[in-house]
């Protein structure tokens, strides 16, 4: 990404957290325009180069729900407990209609990853690039 927004961008932060809710999958937050973006990720965020992801849009989070580690009790939405698996700061490099480019920096995820929507749905596919 270029020109003034980028700096801002470089300073975002970003969280995968563990949810073992009626199924096991990964909550992948990008603090991005005021709220966190949200995707849960069936299999995990891939962490090679080549594996291929689905990603499926979820709602909106207020940025303190980066946080958030804990139960969500029975009867709730997303019921189950919640842990974060990794969290660091980000680096948006593009950002278009229907895609993401950025670069990792956590403790376990590291490097250029893709967010693209297929077929202008709620489901994505995100990578890691090479």
């Amino acid at each position: 990404m270029t020109g003034e927004g980028a700096d801002v961008e470089q300073q975002a932060e970003f969280v995968v957290q563990e949810h073992h809710a009626t199924r096991l999958h990964w909550d992948f937050r990008l603090e991005l325009d005021g709220v966190l973006k949200s995707w849960a990720v069936p299999k995990g965020v891939p962490e090679e180069p080549g594996v291929k992801r689905l990603a499926v849009e979820v709602e909106d989070h207020p940025l303190d729900y980066i946080d958030f580690e804990g139960e969500i009790p029975e009867g709730e939405y997303g019921a189950g407990q919640v842990r974060i698996w990794d969290r660091g700061r980000y680096a948006l490099t593009e950002r278009g209609p229907g895609k993401l480019h950025f670069t990792l920096f956590g403790s376990r995820l590291s490097g250029d990853y893709v967010l693209a929507r297929m077929r202008g749905g709620k489901d994505w596919l995100m990578f890691k690039r090479e």
